[in-house]
């Protein structure tokens, strides 16, 4: 089988150094080569633009990327080890090594055992005995091919992303800062599949930041990632491996039901377990009734009146959980359930087969509604109705791909009619043909023109072409304006899709002249508009429209020309198809408009285009659920998110089939300007505690993921702290629980800026030596005002917030911690987050400053001050203006009398002659005392910046003493205990390890004393 997505490795055929990593390094596949020309086997290649046939596109683990052999001049450079991205699932089959029920990928059967199955996991891990054949079954119609047995055959170890590889951003990536920006590193967490449609198909990652989020390995094609550290998946065994490109045989119908090894080998070969069914097979029972009885035991039971259906046709109409088989008959109100092992497919005459002969119904109206869901309907399909053509494809949902006079459709097999083989098809489609003389894309050029056609292609391809070399072509062969290389059904481009696509504007309008299609196709339903918005030539998509082209014509996979000028960013030509008034509302085979392409590709322009376009329609969603704000939410597009709620506010909290609404979406994926659009006054003001089905609000959310930004902006946006989730979880269950599972939080420059507070309790915890990662924690315990959160909210275990830490050895350490930080025990202006700037302008990591409130202190020409009598010397000083009008006395002093003046304010008294003539007193000490004090204050300021220099210094020291403790302790963690010099890179089954040098001669743990069983490399 050839599809994207396909894990790969190389093969034996395998030329080409190390471009894959080295043996054993996996790769995916993410571009097929197109297939030969139908009808023209001489002509395999394709134009350059495209990957040639017989060959893929490998995107490796490590980040390179090329093409490969498979099947291109007899060579096979690529390995199968895992096909479960491409969406392979025998779901009847359970693996008898794992005991997981519906194997996904590749499947494993003993040819020697009765019924007994195995995973590519447990194949490749040794389970059943090595001694036992087995044979191979790449899809759930393929035959088993017999392999050699296991014993013996070489092991090569796989490597690539898988568990525990390092990881960055890769080829595909279009997830904004998910990572913390390029160059951020993550661990990938898990492999799994997406929903039901693959498996093995996304890898979850958690970043260096604290944020986890899925990406895709080989979804769809797609691979986000690149490992930086590989890791290691096991073994495989290289001579198992199905070779890429190799046909795989499929059981026919008839085998099915009436061979019974069907194995595809020989007939030597066993049978398959059983047979496995898709909704939609016609079946029937042809077991004994006794033998049925037996076989319903544990199957959906027996009841007597299923005896009256052996030998009738039914249709599966479902497979249950357990593998087995409901089936619906005609004018029976009961489905019945069987075992799968009592049916078998019966062959209709609705059946198909590659290269059958098919003619398409008459009837518009029947077509029409058959197409739904199936390719749709466009008009210009009538004139394929009553025709014949050739099955040139099977899709898994049974959908056909039609070769018809040149183009290929997608149809509904209840859209055509199979040809009888007696009727003679050349002669049938000859005679449509000559019926249809002016349509010269249907007859067969004659090799001249071939050649002609080929060459004049090639140079247009150049833009050598010249308009006066294309009419003398046209001279030489009247009526082959729309000719293409290789004849009718080649896949081939026109003349016209060239030059459209090359901007040759006179060209375009000769080849118009002459009769050139507008609607012509090639292989993947592109009209030549679609080949102009492709080069980017708005220009000549005027001239098209101009001439009638289909403005909302789609291709195979329902692209308008609207969506590919969007998806390759061409903003000129978005504008002249808009001005043209195409329909903006048109969605693609995944259910995406314009609007949701240009959000994904962050193409700003293009999206203030779109939403100013009045026949936009917001509300519309995708394949997945998602509206055009929701889409701008999960790829943190804030320019989008401010155009679309200044557009259509009511989206803002319209939700998802699983309850998310935008903000639940910004807020998982650490949006935070996307969340802060939707949560401001003057942008979308959304419902801040909105749940989804989970009961989650968007502050659960951000509390999971550990983003801080987010945390902070919902609570001082009034987010419910006491909010619980379906678990009865409060957003502070929640950061217990998952700090206690995390490592030491890294503080970064942005969350100094967005989240202050919380870092600044980090640093607070740097600076104690405590868990940093309970940073999150002890923020939301210092902002919640009830002090209930923590040790009196219940969740629906019964457990509080503290419970959650009992089992953490540091329990009380931590629970002490977390106590400190609420409110009633530390004032609310004790953490206060500052910068600092430093001399070259740049701002400083902020730390906290430490604010206390103390009693005014006295200075020291206060502390001079002589007592006071009846009032204070501040008073008498004060008032000294008024000494003149106060009362004069008389003292015998020693020295003779002297006359004194009494304050009559406060009754102090100075001699009269320290009186100025002015009536101001004590000027002289007064100017003085301000000396003295402006001196002290001075003093005093030189001790201060002294002090704060120390504490500064000290304050690095201890961060500096931290960071050599972490490196210290990590270096420990990862150094071999015996010799602590080299890396520790063998583990026992105890637990320990050492390095590879140290541990060669152990027998018994240096650690634990337990004797060796199984020494294994780490990498």
């Amino acid at each position: 089988m050839l599809e994207v997505g396909l894990r790969v490795v190389r093969g034996q055929d395998w030329k080409w150094g190390d471009q894959d990593g080295g043996e054993g390094h996996a790769g995916t596949v993410v571009e097929i080569g197109k297939p030969p020309v139908p009808g023209n086997s001489g002509s395999s290649s394709n134009s350059t633009d495209k990957t040639p046939d017989k060959t893929v596109i490998v995107q490796w683990d490590h980040g390179s990327r090329s093409n490969y052999r498979v099947g291109y001049q007899g060579a096979y450079d690529i390995l199968v080890f895992d096909n479960a991205a491409a969406g392979v699932k025998h779901s009847s089959i359970i693996c008898d090594g794992c005991k997981k029920h519906g194997i996904v990928g590749i499947r494993w059967k003993c040819a020697q055992c009765f019924d007994y199955d195995l995973c590519t996991q447990c194949y490749m891990s040794d389970i059943h005995d090595l001694s036992h054949t087995f044979q191979r079954f790449q899809t759930t119609n393929s035959t088993g091919v017999q392999l050699s047995t296991r014993d013996g055959c070489t092991k090569i170890p796989l490597k690539g992303i898988f568990i525990g590889a390092k990881v960055v951003r890769g080829p595909d990536w279009e997830w904004g800062v998910q990572d913390g920006g390029r160059g951020k590193t993550g661990r990938v967490m898990d492999i799994r599949g997406w929903d039901n449609e693959s498996g093995r198909s996304v890898a979850t990652v958690t970043w260096s930041t604290g944020s986890t989020n899925v990406y895709r390995l080989g979804y769809k094609g797609c691979v986000d990632l690149r490992y930086i550290e590989e890791a290691t998946c096991g073994t495989y065994y290289k001579e198992h491996l199905p070779l890429l490109g190799q046909p795989v045989m499929t059981m026919s119908e008839g085998d099915q039901s009436t061979t019974p090894n069907g194995g595809g080998v020989g007939s030597s070969a066993p049978s398959p377990r059983h047979l496995t069914f898709n909704v939609g097979d016609k079946v029937k029972v042809l077991k004994e009734v006794e033998m049925l009885k037996e076989m319903q035991a544990g199957h959906g039971g027996w009841n007597p009146r299923m005896a009256e259906y052996i030998g009738k046709i039914g249709t599966v109409h479902r497979v249950t959980d357990k593998g087995d088989i409901r089936v619906q008959y005609e004018g029976c109100n009961n489905r019945w359930t069987f075992h799968p092992g009592a049916l078998s497919k019966v062959i209709t005459k609705d059946s198909f087969s590659l290269g059958d002969i098919v003619r398409v119904k008459t009837d518009a109206a029947v077509v029409k509604h058959c197409q739904r869901g199936h390719g749709e309907w466009i008009d210009v399909m009538r004139t394929a109705l009553g025709k014949t053509g050739k099955v040139i494809k099977i899709y898994p949902d049974g959908d056909l791909l039609v070769a018809l006079e040149g183009h290929t459709w997608t149809f509904n097999p209840l859209s055509v009619n199979l040809v009888p083989p007696s009727t003679d098809p050349a002669n049938m489609m000859q005679g449509e043909a000559n019926r249809r003389r002016d349509r010269s894309v249907g007859s067969t050029l004659s090799e001249g023109a071939d050649i002609e056609v080929e060459k004049l292609l090639r140079d247009a391809a150049r833009g050598e072409a010249g308009v006066a070399a294309v009419r003398e072509f046209l001279r030489k062969y009247p009526g082959k304006v729309d000719a293409r290389a290789g004849g009718p059904g080649g896949g081939k481009k026109t003349c016209l899709q060239v030059a459209a696509h090359q901007g040759q504007r006179e060209l375009c309008n000769l080849l118009l002249d002459a009769g050139a299609s507008l609607r012509a196709v090639d292989e993947d339903g592109d009209t030549p508009l679609h080949y102009a918005a492709f080069g980017n030539q708005p220009e000549i998509m005027e001239l098209l429209l101009s001439r009638g082209a289909a403005i909302d014509a789609v291709n195979n996979g329902r692209c308008s020309a609207l969506h590919v000028a969007v998806n390759k960013q061409h903003a000129a030509c978005v504008r002249a198809l808009l001005r043209h008034g195409c329909d903006v509302n048109l969605q693609d085979s995944y259910g995406d408009t314009a609007l949701h392409d240009a959000i994904g590709k962050d193409a700003l322009e293009i999206v203030d285009a779109l939403c100013s376009c009045e026949r936009t329609n917001f509300t519309l969603r995708n394949k997945r659920g998602f509206n055009v704000l929701h889409h701008a939410a999960l790829k943190g597009n804030a320019h989008a998110t401010e155009r679309l709620v200044a557009r259509a506010r009511q989206l803002v909290d319209v939700k998802k089939e699983d309850g998310f609404a935008a903000l639940h979406l910004a807020t998982l994926n650490g949006h935070r300007e996307v969340a802060a659009i939707l949560l401001s006054q003057n942008g979308g003001r959304a419902t801040i505690d909105l749940w989804n089905k989970r009961r989650q609000t968007p502050l659960h959310l951000a509390t999971a993921q550990g983003h801080w930004a987010l945390v902070e902006l919902l609570i001082n946006h009034n987010a419910d702290l006491a909010a619980t989730d379906e678990d009865g979880d409060t957003v502070l269950h929640l950061a217990i629980s998952k700090c206690r599972h995390q490592p030491a939080t890294v503080a970064t420059p942005e969350s100094s800026r967005d989240s202050p507070f919380i870092h600044a309790i980090w640093q607070d915890l740097a600076r104690q030596g405590a868990k940093t990662e309970m940073a999150l924690a002890c923020f939301l315990v210092s902002v919640d005002t009830t002090e209930l959160l923590l040790d009196q909210t219940r969740n629906s275990k019964g457990k509080t917030a503290l419970d959650l830490l009992e089992t953490d050895p540091d329990a009380p350490a931590l629970t002490a911690l977390l106590l400190s930080y609420q409110p009633h025990r530390r004032n609310s202006n004790d953490l206060v987050p500052s910068e600092t700037v430093s001399s070259g302008g740049s701002v400083e990591t902020p730390t906290y400053e430490i604010e206390t409130i103390s009693e005014p202190e006295v200075t020291n020409e206060e502390s001079r001050k002589p007592p006071r009598s009846s009032g204070g010397s501040d008073q008498c000083r004060g008032c000294s203006a008024l000494l003149t009008q106060g009362v004069e006395e008389t003292r015998i002093t020693a020295g003779g009398s002297e006359t004194f003046v009494g304050c009559i304010h406060c009754g102090h008294t100075v001699p009269k002659s320290q009186i100025n003539r002015d009536g101001h007193g004590f000027k002289d000490d007064m100017a003085e005392g301000e000396d003295r004090k402006r001196e002290g204050l001075d003093d005093r300021r030189n001790e201060d910046k002294a002090k704060d220099k120390d504490i500064e210094k000290e304050k690095d020291l201890e961060r500096l003493r931290y960071l050599e403790t972490r490196v210290a302790d990590l270096e420990e963690a990862n150094m071999c205990s015996i010799c602590m010099e080299r890396r520790r890179n063998v583990a026992f089954l105890c637990g320990h390890g050492a390095c590879e040098h140290c541990a060669a001669p152990l027998k018994t743990c240096h650690m634990c004393r337990k004797t060796i069983t199984k020494k294994i490399n780490l990498y």
